[in-house]
């Protein structure tokens, strides 16, 4: 079989892949990484003259000058021509790879949000100027990545490379769609694959989401986001104990679940497991990516796992996100695994006509009518005592303005906020007992602005 070649160039997608994580926090290793690669798989000029199997010594002295320290140390400078004394920059725009700085650049700021300030003190630092361990743990990342076997203590080069991205528009386009298939949202699925491009050399396309997780976290978040990944690859999927910081519960809790899917929904991400929620309730639950403190995988076997995932794995029936899929679209809430309830509202005929009506908020929000509303709550409850206080409720509303009925989680944060910011604009008719929760809340509000 013919040698494979390593020819790329270090475009943003591929150092993004090396970086398992924050590209931001780990940029030097991503970009080394692919120098590795070059000097192992590159054409002639700059592959390295290495035995198939070589040892990290090996590849020191045919990398380095004669003179390169051997020790444990941070090389100081002591050959201008020795690669060690090489700038990250020296590496990236060498002319023998063609990449334009300005361009490059661009990209990489646009992509990690970093100042110009911050790459190019990055840029300025020396590449390979770091110790000996930091170099032995490039070669098991490339080993971890498929890159390279590691067998009694030599590494081999590997016939076929793994699956990693490549710099074509071809394949930039097929990332594209499978990005754009995950839109819940079918019409803005084909917004953005029409509008993605940029048109006669003006982007028109733009995506703005309110996302409340604090940039301080934003490095831990991605690296949560590649170990979720690497985890995903593993056949079983193995459980995680995750330490999370849970204001529910008000503190640190570990939690032994099976990680389904990552959801964005309201500001921020989340990771749906099923196991052990914070407050033991539910066996489903969804964790915010910025308060996950650390996540372990456990074998399957452990005994810390819970009874209900052990009997998903003995069944052969782990969770997946279909299952979520189906619980989303029966009631109205992101946390899918509440109790469902029948709520009913009443707007002003005003405002429905010009914010409510053929909106679409869930599949079961519908308009009703007055004079439906008995037959509604009968249907849904026998308790007599609360069908005679519901329908006192409306007795006293007018027929004219616009009710509608919906299935929704009961104590779904998210609903709570939404039936806030519909404020004086929309009454909860029932529940009963979220009716009083709304009551007590506009009175602590009231009562903020009379004092």
């Amino acid at each position: 079989m013919q040698e494979p070649y390593f020819l790329d160039i270090p475009h943003v997608d591929l150092l993004q892949w090396f970086a398992r994580g924050s590209l931001k926090q780990n940029l030097p290793r991503a970009i080394r990484l692919w120098v590795w690669l070059r000097s192992l798989y590159g054409e002639s000029r700059e592959r390295l003259l290495l035995e198939d199997g070589f040892t990290y010594a090996q590849w020191r002295d045919n990398f380095f000058l004669p003179s390169h320290p051997k020790d444990e140390s941070i090389p100081q400078s002591h050959d201008i021509n020795c690669n060690c004394a090489k700038s990250t920059a020296e590496w990236l725009f060498s002319p023998k790879y063609g990449v334009s700085e300005d361009e490059w650049k661009h990209t990489l700021i646009t992509h990690v949000e970093m100042i110009a300030k911050e790459l190019d003190k990055i840029l300025q630092q020396r590449l390979f100027g770091v110790t000996r361990r930091t170099l032995q743990g490039d070669l098991q990342i490339l080993v971890d990545l498929g890159w390279l076997v590691y067998i009694n203590h030599q590494y081999y080069r590997v016939r076929e490379f793994p699956f990693y991205p490549v710099n074509n528009s071809e394949e930039k386009n097929q990332g594209k769609l499978l990005v754009y298939e995950n839109f819940l949202q079918e019409d803005l699925s084909a917004i953005a694959q029409n509008h993605s491009d940029k048109i006669n050399g003006i982007q028109r396309f733009f995506v703005h989401l309110d996302y409340v997780i604090p940039k301080s976290t934003i490095d831990a978040v991605d690296n949560c986001q590649w170990e979720l990944k690497e985890i995903w690859t593993k056949n079983p999927v193995p459980p995680v104990e995750l330490t999370y910081s849970s204001a529910k519960v008000g503190g640190n809790i570990n939690c032994v679940i099976f990680p389904v899917c990552i959801y964005y929904f309201q500001r921020a991400v989340y990771l749906c497991g099923y196991g052990e929620s914070p407050d033991r309730t539910t066996n489903w639950y969804n964790f915010r990516l910025d308060h996950i403190q650390a996540m372990t995988p456990l074998k399957r076997n452990h005994d810390k796992i819970p009874e209900n995932l052990q009997q998903r794995y003995q069944n052969n029936n782990l969770p997946n996100p279909d299952e979520i899929a189906i619980a989303l679209d029966q009631a109205w809430g992101f946390d899918f695994y509440l109790p469902p309830r029948l709520m009913i509202l009443r707007f002003d005929a005003d405002y429905d006509e010009r914010y409510i009506k053929n909106s679409n908020r869930h599949s079961t929000f519908r308009r009703i009518e007055y004079e439906q509303i008995e037959s509604i709550i009968c249907q849904y409850t026998k308790d007599s005592q609360q069908i005679k206080a519901f329908l006192d409720i409306c007795k006293k509303r007018s027929s004219h303005d616009a009710y509608y009925q919906v299935m929704y989680r009961h104590k779904d944060n998210g609903i709570i906020m939404r039936l806030r910011a519909w404020g004086g604009k929309c009454e909860v008719l029932f529940p009963l007992d979220l009716r009083r929760i709304r009551t007590a809340e506009i009175a602590a509000e009231l009562k903020l602005y009379h004092t």
